[in-house]
């Protein structure tokens, strides 16, 4: 009966959130609700911008820190929805919203473990944080937040990964490439155009594979993502800008990366940002092999999440599955939050850090 208690809580939390837009930066109501809620449960909150933590009643500062974390806010609603994204609709054992999937079904599922985990002393001390700005990796998210908490041991963040353990991510580096030439009228032999100049450095993107293959991510991943250049039909272009998108394995840093596409290139590149590193959590972490013992498959995750900001180990695992992120009539499986509430309880029960 208790189980079916909090599993019929956390779907009205999550129903609750749902309908309430928190795209990323506009966050302050699905916070004031958060915050709100674990204050009624007795609990103290902090907050910084739109950023909820909770620290476990008897926190001793001797123990090592677990921090549970998943975050509030939202990509805005792609176009293709059938239904209204802010309202949660239960079909079919489905429950059906914007962020429900991502990542509203992790964020109920870890308050709500939190919250019965809190109710006696463990070997460990628990933070509950839940974050803003995840989806657009903001100044204002997580990183505003880490250096306002107690050293931090360990970190489950909760994204959708059908309850398997991410024990690596790729990090995420995006590139401003410029080709710069000299303009001219195009029905004569005046000119340089920008736009073949920019033509070499495309297609080394395109070929180029770094050395260095990871078991769990695989290769480094360069995408030419967009290109502009010319302003009318009868001008040579003087300059072609293209964007690149990075994605690392935990084999490289972003500024090594940068580093050796800068000396390859002939256009001028700017890296819009170092800061979102590939991630590693090693597979001999005691977290880790307690998932193994209960069946749960290490894996490798593509996308980015908030463990690029944090400079701890992390293990990334929460109820959903990944692909249903970001699309029209995003939804859960109401058996998946169920079974995300038991695989959290029995994982950190007892865990040794």
């Amino acid at each position: 009966m208790k189980d079916e208690l909090i599993l019929a809580e956390a779907l009205h939390l999550l129903k609750s959130l749902v309908a309430i837009p928190s795209v990323s930066r506009e966050e302050e109501k699905a916070a004031d609700f958060l915050q709100n809620y674990l204050e009624a449960e007795g609990m103290s909150t902090g907050r910084k911008g739109n950023n909820i933590w909770c620290l476990s009643p008897f926190f001793q500062t001797d123990k090592p820190t677990l921090l549970l974390n998943s975050h509030i806010d939202t990509v805005k609603p792609v176009s293709g929805w059938r239904k209204d994204p802010f309202t949660a609709r239960e079909e079919n054992g489905k429950i059906y919203g914007l962020g429900s999937n991502d990542a509203g079904a992790s964020v109920v599922c870890l308050l709500q473990v939190f919250l019965q985990l809190c109710r006696q002393q463990r070997n460990y001390n628990l933070i509950f944080l839940a974050s803003c700005e995840e989806e657009i990796s903001g100044s204002g998210g997580i990183e505003s937040v880490l250096k306002e908490l107690p050293p931090i041991a360990l970190a489950i963040v909760g994204e959708p990964t059908e309850m398997q353990p991410a024990i690596a991510e790729k990090g995420l580096m995006v590139l401003d490439v410029t080709a710069i030439g000299r303009s001219g009228h195009a029905a004569r032999e005046e000119g340089e155009n920008a736009i073949y100049n920019a033509w070499k450095d495309v297609a080394w993107f395109r070929d180029f594979r770094f050395p260095n293959v990871s078991p769990l991510l695989g290769p480094v991943r360069m995408s030419v993502t967009q290109i502009q250049a010319g302003t009318q039909h009868n001008v040579i272009p003087d300059t072609c800008t293209f964007v690149v998108d990075v994605r690392s394995n935990e084999l490289y840093s972003n500024e090594e990366l940068f580093e050796e596409i800068r000396k390859q290139l002939s256009c001028e590149v700017r890296a819009r940002s170092f800061r979102l590193n590939s991630s590693r959590i090693e597979e001999s972490h005691p977290i880790v092999q307690k998932a193994i013992r209960m069946g749960r498959v290490p894996f490798g995750s593509p996308t980015l999440s908030d463990q690029a900001l944090m400079p701890f180990p992390s293990l990334k695992m929460g109820p959903g599955r990944s692909a249903r992120s970001h699309t029209a009539d995003e939804y859960v499986m109401i058996r998946e939050v169920e079974e995300a509430l038991e695989i959290y309880m029995e994982l950190l029960d007892g865990l040794e850090l």
